[in-house]
């Protein structure tokens, strides 16, 4: 399961009572290394006024890589995310995460491209 949810949770979404408020309390306590991994880069890049903040640093363990997976495979987190911090996210492998100021389009494209993803290989990412 990708986030823990407490009954009152599921039945405000059946009354379509969600707001991104309720979903993203939902993350960050469901998630909180992937919350944590993103809204370090968010301090990052609103510190060093750069156009993208990329995360480098493996995750301490399987349970954390999986908290980043489940985060960024699920438009609807990376969505309610983006509209949250006001930025664009983009994941590759299993834990380089980055986050793109807005305007950033063209190093957010080049981050996204096929070329960008075979460079960030490594033998010891390949299992990851």
């Amino acid at each position: 399961m990708s986030l823990t949810v407490s009954p009152e949770l599921v039945e405000r979404a059946r009354r379509d009572d969600l707001d991104d408020e309720a979903f993203l309390a939902c993350i960050r306590t469901s998630l909180p290394y992937a919350w944590q991994v993103v809204d370090g880069l968010i301090g990052e890049l609103r510190t060093d006024g750069a156009d993208f903040a990329a995360n480098e640093v493996p995750p301490p363990d399987e349970a954390a890589r999986g908290q980043l997976l489940r985060m960024l495979a699920s438009d609807a987190m990376r969505g309610a995310l983006e509209r949250y911090y006001g930025v664009r996210l983009a994941f590759q492998n299993c834990h380089k995460v980055a986050v793109f100021s807005p305007g950033a389009d063209a190093a957010y494209r080049e981050f996204v491209t096929p070329r960008a993803q075979i460079l960030n290989q490594r033998p010891e990412l390949v299992d990851c």
